[in-house]
């Protein structure tokens, strides 16, 4: 076989067997194929698309690029939860901790920034030490004695999908059915979590945006799951606006503690009351949503959560002084309140240009091998719904540079709709397969 035919098949819109996709992956991660042929053939895929069968064989292909752990001598079972990609979206910081303070293992592999979407792995690095570039030996260990773990892939845990999804963040092949539900779930099987929860994104701020698009992708990855013996559940979730109301690295980090002291924005507590609750619902753990939640309430309430996330960091090389000192995360030179240009209801905030305005500022990456700030950022006053008037504060902006900043404020400006009529309501959550 040859790269370039294998990308000429796809470009003509043929589907690829999967001894082809096999080769293309394995080569690619070896390096016997390189960056720009892989560019090709994401490219391809994106314009052509991927059938069921081609999607499930790159999946397994991506997941058998390393190592696919079994952590049965670890626990019975071991839960994960992962998101499609969203603006403002921490909810891991949050879910992973309160749900493996229940006593439920949570191991899980996470990304970095992907096109306008923020990145786990970026947010967790701005604290002081931690590490998310675990060995696989290390991965079982912080699972093992912590219960809970969150690290990239490594050149043991689905390499494929490390190289692949660095290269689709800066080739425009970002938003691709297939190589998103690949890339998920290469990363979950690798991971070897028996109980697996999707956050799958649609509106203005997702890769999906109609919820006919975001359904087609949920039932594509609990398909995928469900083919291997994983139990796999969904949640469609809007992000048409912003999740809560910080959107960037550290400012996120401080909004995710913030929550798990009681303390969080009522949309953001409510989504990750709702992605914890269905894991417990899949882990046979309540008998229903109310018992979840109440079990899941308890854990926050009594400041076991906080105390997990605690825990967790300093297991992979963190400070747990974060927790009460956010002055030891990164902060940006320049702080400032923009105020509202005009009185009026807010009928929208488009998550979208939200999400490119903080990598512009230097939160995100245009190249796969640019460094991100970690302090730029910015952190809503209101939601959409809510009524300001002229004059008042609408966010603080959170930047290193006058230029950038100015730049920012005005796109942000530019990012809201206003009317003198209050506005319907936003969907929290669309829908839930199961």
């Amino acid at each position: 076989m040859r790269a370039v035919d294998i990308i000429a098949k796809k470009r003509d819109g043929r589907a690829l067997t999967r001894d082809e996709i096999d080769f293309f992956v394995q080569g690619f991660t070896r390096g016997a194929i390189t960056d720009y042929q892989a560019a090709a053939w994401a490219m391809a895929v994106y314009l052509r698309g991927m059938n069921s069968t081609e999607t499930t064989a790159l999946t397994l292909s991506m997941a058998h690029s390393g190592t696919v752990l079994d952590l049965s001598s670890i626990a019975p079972r071991v839960l994960d939860k992962h998101s499609s990609g969203g603006v403002g979206d921490k909810t891991t910081l949050v879910v992973a901790p309160l749900v493996a303070s229940l006593g439920l293992p949570i191991g899980k592999m996470s990304g970095r920034g992907l096109g306008f979407s923020g990145g786990t792995l970026d947010k967790l690095e701005s604290i002081p030490g931690f590490r998310a570039d675990l060995s696989t030996a290390e991965f079982l260990a912080q699972l093992k004695g912590r219960g809970i773990v969150v690290s990239g892939p490594t050149h043991d845990l689905a390499p494929a999908d490390g190289k692949l999804y660095a290269l689709r963040d800066v080739t425009a092949t970002v938003s691709c059915l297939p190589l998103i539900a690949s890339s998920i779930m290469s990363k979950k099987i690798a991971a070897g979590a028996q109980i697996i929860m999707l956050d799958v994104k649609v509106g203005r701020g997702a890769f999906m945006k109609t919820e006919k698009d975001a359904t087609a992708l949920a039932k594509l990855m609990v398909k995928i799951g469900k083919g291997i013996g994983r139990k796999v559940g969904a949640v469609i979730s809007d992000m048409n606006q912003p999740l809560g109301n910080a959107v960037g690295n550290a400012v996120e980090v401080i909004e995710a503690l913030e929550t798990l002291k009681g303390r969080g924005p009522q949309d953001f507590v409510g989504h990750c009351l709702q992605i914890a609750a269905q894991l417990l619902l899949l882990a046979q753990v309540a008998p229903n949503e109310s018992d979840a939640r109440a079990k899941l309430g308890a854990a926050l309430a009594e400041g076991r959560a906080l105390q997990k996330f605690g825990e967790w960091i300093e297991g992979q090389g963190g400070t747990r002084r974060v927790i009460d000192d956010y002055s030891i995360l990164p902060h940006a030179s320049i702080i400032e309140e923009v105020l509202a240009p005009r009185d009026g209801f807010i009928a929208g905030i488009n998550a979208e240009q939200v999400g490119l305005t903080v990598v512009d500022l230097g939160g995100g990456r245009a190249k796969k091998e640019d460094t991100v700030d970690r302090a730029v950022g910015v952190v809503f006053k209101h939601k959409v719904g809510e009524r300001v008037a002229r004059a008042e504060p609408l966010f603080t902006l959170h930047a290193n540079d006058r230029a950038k900043f100015d730049a920012a404020k005005a796109r942000l400006l530019a990012a809201y709709e206003f009317r003198q009529r209050a506005p319907a309501p936003l969907k929290l959550i669309h829908k839930v397969i199961r």
